[in-house]
Formats: C-alpha cells, structure tokens, sequence
C-alpha cells in the first residue's frame, strides 16, 4: 500500500542566495532528508533505499538529515542508522532531532549515540564548521523540548552568515530577532494532503483539535494537546519562505501517516547556495 499512500519520491531542488557567502562556499551543494518515521508503517524500506540512492546520485557536498528519525519506539533507529549509513558526501551528515525522537524518557539520547556511531553527526545547541570557520552549521534541539535554546547563536560574529537546522518551522519566528541566512525544517509532512487554494484538510482538523475542551480532544485521532499543536505557521508547510531577514526552506519529508498524501509527495530536497 505504501506508493498508493505516498506517492512518487520527488526532487525539489532549489537555489538560495546567501550574503556575505564565502567564495569557497558559493555553488555549495546541501541534499536535505527529514522526518522518516521509520517505525514499519510510515516508511518503507524500498522508498527509504530509493531515497538514499537519490542522494548519492547527486553527489552533494553535505547531507542535512531534519529530525523524527522515529514514531515513538525509539528502536528502529538501530536498523535505520544501518540504512543511513549508505549516505555519501563531502562533507559528512549532520543532524538534529524532532519531537518524536524525545517522547519517551532517554530517547534522545539513545537516537543520538546510534546515529553518532554511524557517523552522522547530531547537533543540538551546537554548532559545527564542516565547511569552514566562515560558514558554520548550528543544529537546534527540538522547538518543543525544554532544551531548545537559540541563545548559541549568539555565540557566532553578527557579520558570519550561517545555516541552521532545526526541526520545527515554527521555530523561524522565534528565531527573527537573530541572524538566520538559511534554515531547514521538516516536521510538517508539507500537510500530506493538498487541495489547490484551499486549506489543508490536516490544517483544519488541528485547528479545530485546538478549540476544544481536553476531555473532548483526548478522544479523537492524534487529538491530544501534544499534536493539536503540530503547527502555528501552516502557511511555511513547505518550500522556501521569507522570515523578516531570514530563509527558511521546508521539507516535505519521507514518512507518513494515514490516510496517506495527496498532491503532497515525498521529498528529497536539493539546495545549491549562492552569492547574493
């Protein structure tokens, strides 16, 4: 069932202008990967390998990899990290975690140590310079989490460009105040389903979760408070968006959730940086 749920795998590629973008860093090549859901329903292995194939074909510079590597049984990141281990590029993997990789207690951590040991780099609140001093990777800890702390950004000259991952685009407002030449974001599945100028059928269901009393919303599918909140900013569900001063590009993401994607297809996303 899985192609009829999700549709075809889809390259996007996309061109982002940067100021201030090192010499060495213009024509930069970062292929983009995010929410898996690699629990045995939300993803399978023939799109998961398809996907992989994808990337390896475009012979990026640096891979992004956008956090929910899992549901919620943190387990299958054992044989997920054995997949992404395939991934080849210049300069490594580097990723951040979502919400559904901390829901249960130590998750986080245990995500992070398997993916560390297939060499995939996990940065949370930290920041990494696989592209040189000038150009420096910030990865967030997950906009819900009580670690989310943007203040590392702060750490960096006012002047340096930079590119950061974090999970939820929700997370772009609370980052305007602070220097972002390009953040990369999942999450959002892009909606899933799509209906041409009208709002997401997704998008009106966690509205209207939102409006009513707990004992209520606790009854009804993905109902709780926790995902009556998926998203603020549906309007940033996918593609490249100006925030203030500052870019944001989305992905559609691998995995889904019944009843399945509709003109919304997954997505591997590649993004070729430029001077401005």
């Amino acid at each position: 069932m899985h192609p009829l749920l999700t549709g075809p795998l889809t390259l996007e590629s996309v061109t982002v202008r940067i100021a201030d973008l090192p010499p060495s860093c213009n024509g930069l090549r970062i292929a983009q990967l995010s929410d898996f859901h690699y629990d045995g329903l939300g993803l399978s292995d023939e799109l998961l390998e398809e996907a992989i194939a994808l990337v390896n074909r475009l012979q990026p510079d640096l891979v992004a990899l956008t956090g929910d590597f899992v549901t919620h049984d943190p387990s299958p990141i054992e044989p997920l990290s054995e997949h992404l281990k395939a991934l080849h590029s210049r300069l490594g993997s580097f990723a951040v975690l979502g919400n559904h990789d901390s829901y249960r207690p130590g998750a986080a951590d245990y995500i992070t140590r398997t993916l560390t040991a297939a060499g995939i780099e996990v940065l949370r609140n930290q920041i990494a310079y696989p592209l040189g001093e000038m150009f420096p990777v910030v990865g967030l800890a997950d906009f819900w989490s009580k670690a989310f702390s943007p203040k590392v950004l702060e750490s960096l000259p006012p002047d340096r460009p930079r590119l950061v991952l974090s999970h939820n685009p929700d997370s772009a407002a609370r980052l305007e105040p602070y220097r972002v030449d390009l953040q990369l974001s999942g999450h959002t599945h892009g909606g899933q389903i799509v209906l041409p100028g009208v709002r997401s059928p997704q998008q009106l269901y966690f509205d209207l979760c939102a409006k009513l009393p707990c004992a209520v919303r606790r009854w009804l599918p993905f109902g709780h408070s926790a995902c009556a909140r998926v998203v603020g900013h549906w309007d940033w569900a996918q593609g490249l968006h100006s925030v203030g001063r500052n870019q944001l590009y989305v992905n559609r993401g691998l995995g889904t959730y019944l009843p399945g994607r509709f003109l919304c297809p997954p997505e591997v996303t590649l993004l070729t940086l430029r001077t401005a």
